[in-house]
């Protein structure tokens, strides 16, 4: 996880996690921070060796630190978050040596992570996100623009 934790301890990226904490700091609803990242690794990644997949825990938690990571740009600028994160981690998985074939895993499946219509790692990740979510614990529920049917009201995972 060598490289995952230098893309954490990397300035750049703490600054990104910055500006999505000022963002929203008056949130009532989820919050795109380290835990919901890490959460959504670890549920990613039991789903992954549920399936068999050869898709390392690396190239899972990268996924997983850097899908939401645009998120400020949406906040400040309307660029949808996941094409900024999409840039954003371009760079960053170059700068801690990920190879070709997995940053484009990663890059596709932070494209992907709002489509419940891909296959394979791409729908992983979707639902591990939508699963991450304690619909079931959040006092914001009677004003949450979420759909009924992708609420998480269950421990899955």
């Amino acid at each position: 996880m060598e490289r995952v934790n230098y893309i954490l301890n990397s300035p750049k990226y703490k600054f990104y996690l910055s500006q999505i904490e000022a963002c929203e700091i008056d949130r009532i609803y989820c919050r795109h921070d380290l835990k919901h990242f890490l959460d959504v690794a670890r549920i990613a990644y039991i789903m992954v060796l549920e399936q068999n997949m050869q898709i390392s825990r690396e190239v899972v938690y990268a996924t997983a630190i850097l899908h939401d990571i645009g998120r400020f740009k949406q906040y400040k600028d309307g660029t949808p978050h996941h094409e900024a994160s999409y840039e954003i981690a371009k760079i960053l998985l170059k700068e801690a040596s990920f190879n070709e074939e997995e940053s484009d895993k990663v890059l596709k499946a932070i494209l992907n992570h709002r489509n419940d219509k891909e296959n394979g790692f791409d729908y992983i990740f979707y639902k591990s996100d939508k699963l991450s979510r304690d619909c079931y614990t959040c006092k914001a529920t009677l004003t949450c623009n979420w759909e009924e049917e992708k609420r998480n009201y269950n421990i899955t995972y």
